[in-house]
């Protein structure tokens, strides 16, 4: 991967210190209201009642902090924290009558906000904005997810195999049978190797290796959850397959793949994948690709 280079990291952080400015994260009375930022999100996060351990991973908060939070607002009559009634050891935070007003007037004063920036560009210009920021969210997202490399048979391995089962299953028009997953052994150790991605700590990707024969391997079950698509992340996971490959000490990887997944075929085409004659006796295939990696680092 190539190195951030010093004029990135400048643009970003004075991107960060001209917004948190414009919209006006440094203020304790956020929006005009008698709370910080912090506060005012976890109200907002809490919305319709949300475990605090959840809210903990979502705002990625120390839970002391957290914990602290909550605890004022609970004091201000703006959250009920009450025990879970089939968990003990969870704890649920819900917003109060008081709390729901509290979080409408955050709602219609953020939109006053954001409509009050927009207001002195044009249409074109608003246009050119709201998609620059869906770039910007999307390119953040993917860099702030992780891809592990993890036992092949471990639980959120399986987890991971078990969803894109389900998925395929649902798309193919012949369904799919589990039993033709990769089995924990052929993608561990020596063997090959099984990356999962995880998004604030939660599996939304997977993708396996595995040795066909000397100095060549096989890609298996690339998969994305439906709210980690469309980031790149698929990309992410093929390439850090052809590294794990590479260091297998492996010359050639193959895949295969469905008639029906042609966004995966259009994926390994653009990563340098040439089609080539079946290669296998997969039910499921009616493509095969091959790449080969060289001296690839």
């Amino acid at each position: 991967m190539e190195r951030v280079s010093s004029e990135q990291v400048t643009a970003l952080r004075r991107f960060n210190r001209y917004f948190t400015r414009r919209i006006g994260v440094l203020d304790d009375h956020y929006l005009g209201q008698d709370r910080p930022l912090g506060e005012a999100r976890l109200l907002y996060e809490i919305g319709d009642g949300a475990p605090l351990r959840e809210l903990r991973g979502r705002l990625g908060l120390d839970a002391g902090y957290l914990s602290r939070m909550a605890q004022a607002l609970q004091t201000q009559g703006l959250v009920r924290v009450s025990v879970h009634p089939d968990d003990s050891r969870v704890r649920l935070a819900e917003l109060t009558p008081a709390g729901r007003v509290e979080v409408d007037e955050q709602n219609r004063r953020a939109d006053a906000l954001a409509e009050s920036l927009l207001t002195g560009l044009t249409d074109g210009q608003r246009a050119e904005l709201t998609g620059a920021l869906g770039t910007a969210r999307r390119l953040l997202r993917l860099a702030a997810i992780t891809v592990e490399h993890v036992d092949g048979g471990c639980a959120d391995a399986r987890a991971c195999l078990d969803a894109y089962a389900a998925d395929i299953d649902a798309r193919f028009p012949e369904g799919f049978d589990p039993a033709a997953l990769v089995r924990p052994e052929e993608v561990s150790a020596d063997a090959g190797a099984f990356l999962v991605a995880y998004e604030e700590g939660r599996p939304v990707g997977c993708g396996a290796l595995r040795t066909l024969e000397p100095g060549v391997g096989e890609i298996r079950h690339v998969w994305v959850h439906a709210d980690a698509r469309r980031l790149g992340l698929a990309r992410r996971i093929l390439d850090g397959l052809e590294r794990r490959a590479v260091a297998h000490g492996l010359d050639v990887v193959r895949l295969d793949t469905h008639a029906v997944l042609t966004e995966a075929q259009a994926m390994y085409r653009a990563c340098g994948y040439t089609e080539i004659p079946r290669y296998d006796d997969n039910v499921y295939a009616a493509h095969w690709f091959e790449k080969r990696l060289g001296a690839r680092s």
